[in-house]
């Protein structure tokens, strides 16, 4: 089985005079086969104002939309393949440890 990845938006920027959101902030978390490890990442990414007969009021935008719009925003899906890759990278060093911090003296 693979790893898991949810992403959502935890906040949207907007203009109050027009409702359009300019920056979405957003996480994606990412947990193991087995649900037993899990790791996320945090990033914002700017909005470009769209064509105005596509524009979606502030009320009617959706989480799913949001998150669309984030993953179209940063890169498509090589840049959501890069983030995953990233948070597999993470996990797999959560499992197996590479490397460790400590004081030899207080073990």
């Amino acid at each position: 089985m693979a790893n898991t990845y949810v992403w959502k938006v935890g906040q949207c920027d907007r203009l109050l005079e027009t409702g359009m959101i300019n920056t979405l902030h957003y996480t994606v978390n990412a947990t193991d086969a087995d649900g037993t490890y899990s790791v996320s990442a945090y990033g914002s990414v700017g909005l470009e104002a769209g064509e105005a007969d596509k524009f979606i009021a502030y009320d009617d935008v959706t989480e799913a939309q949001a998150v669309s719009w984030a993953q179209s925003a940063i890169g498509g899906a090589d840049k959501v393949a890069e983030i995953h890759a990233a948070l597999d990278a993470q996990l797999a060093e959560k499992k197996t440890p590479t490397t460790g911090a400590g004081t030899p003296w207080s073990a």
